[in-house]
């Protein structure tokens, strides 16, 4: 974490602008729009275009899970294909070789028909001849009724080996038509993505210079300690991107999406979370707002944006394009929709 402190006080240094941002009475955007009314038209339909965004960002993301998960199950269902492949074939030669076994021991019983208990005392030498004659029959209904067993054995496994190998060519084939589908869906959702960014910046350009100050503003980028813990390590993560610019998609070390700041900031703690936001509002345990505590994930807008605490008032995000990462409010990023600790 040594790092993590390094880029913090380094950050620590440079002047804040909050002062200047409180004196127009402006605050910085958030993906749900929460803007008050003494923002411009310029900067309230900026933040319209930015939460359209980074829901989009969030769609597209979903859209990639679901492919990489379409291709885990596609391997998998090849995987089992290939090896019910193997049983089946494995299983039609020892069939062959069975009922092999058995046509020369039924010709050889069939043969050997006469043989049965009178005419293998008439024709015995001796007492001793008749048991070894009447044993060896024995053998020979012994081995025919072991190749009998044998035989019906690999009848059912090549059976069983190509209902297995029929169900895992319907599961490959069904993850092949799933992964077109997939593949289309995340292709125009990054599309709509590129589009909606698009509109963002040409937006953002019409600011004027006092808004896009105010957007660009840091916030609190004071030292502030975090607890012994797993949740404070990945809020200590968080905190020492402060400053770093938003990107969609981006998962750092120095551009990030919102849900790909707080991954990180768990994952550098050793504790591996969902990529999406909407995932994230499943991790851990819920709590109430009376409960948060630093290093709980606040998630907002239904699922469409998340944020780290950093206390029970505030949370560090990464908001939207041309906003860094900063502490503001807790409600400030929009509606809230859960609240989970991830640990502790």
């Amino acid at each position: 974490m040594a790092s993590q402190r390094l880029k913090r006080g380094v950050r620590g240094a440079i002047a804040a602008t909050a002062v200047a941002a409180a004196a127009v009475g402006l605050t910085s955007p958030v993906p749900a729009g929460a803007q008050p009314n003494t923002a411009s038209d310029a900067l309230k339909k900026y933040n319209e275009l930015a939460e359209e965004a980074t829901k989009l960002n969030e769609e597209l993301l979903r859209a990639e899970e679901a492919r990489d998960q379409n291709q885990a199950a596609l391997d998998q269902a090849n995987a089992q294909l290939a090896q019910a492949s193997a049983a089946g074939e494995q299983a039609r030669k020892d069939e062959e070789a069975f009922r092999v076994q058995v046509d020369k021991l039924t010709e050889a019983s069939f043969e050997g028909a006469r043989f049965n208990q009178l005419s293998a005392l008439l024709v015995s030498d001796s007492q001793q001849d008749f048991l070894n004659r009447m044993s060896a029959l024995g053998v020979l209904a012994a081995d025919n009724n072991e190749a009998l067993d044998k035989l019906s054995g690999a009848v059912q496994a090549a059976e069983q080996a190509r209902t297995s190998a029929a169900d895992a060519q319907a599961k490959a084939q069904h993850a092949t038509d799933e992964a077109a589908k997939i593949a289309e869906d995340v292709k125009k959702r990054q599309a709509d993505l590129q589009g909606q960014i698009t509109e963002v910046k040409a937006q953002l350009n019409r600011l004027t210079a006092q808004e896009r100050g105010i957007l660009s503003d840091r916030g609190d980028m004071s030292n502030i300690a975090v607890p012994a813990s797993v949740a404070g390590e990945a809020l200590e993560f968080a905190l020492a991107q402060r400053g770093d610019m938003y990107r969609y998609g981006a998962t750092g070390p120095d551009l990030w999406d919102c849900s790909g700041l707080t991954s990180k900031a768990y994952a550098s703690a050793g504790v591996t979370i969902p990529r999406t936001s909407n995932g994230q509002a499943g991790a851990g345990r819920p709590v109430s707002r009376g409960e948060v505590t630093a290093g709980d994930l606040i998630i907002y807008n239904g699922g469409n944006h998340v944020a780290m605490a950093v206390d029970n008032a505030r949370v560090v995000h990464a908001s939207t394009d041309g906003v860094p990462v900063k502490i503001v409010d807790l409600e400030d990023p929009g509606t809230i929709y859960a609240m989970r600790r991830i640990a502790g």
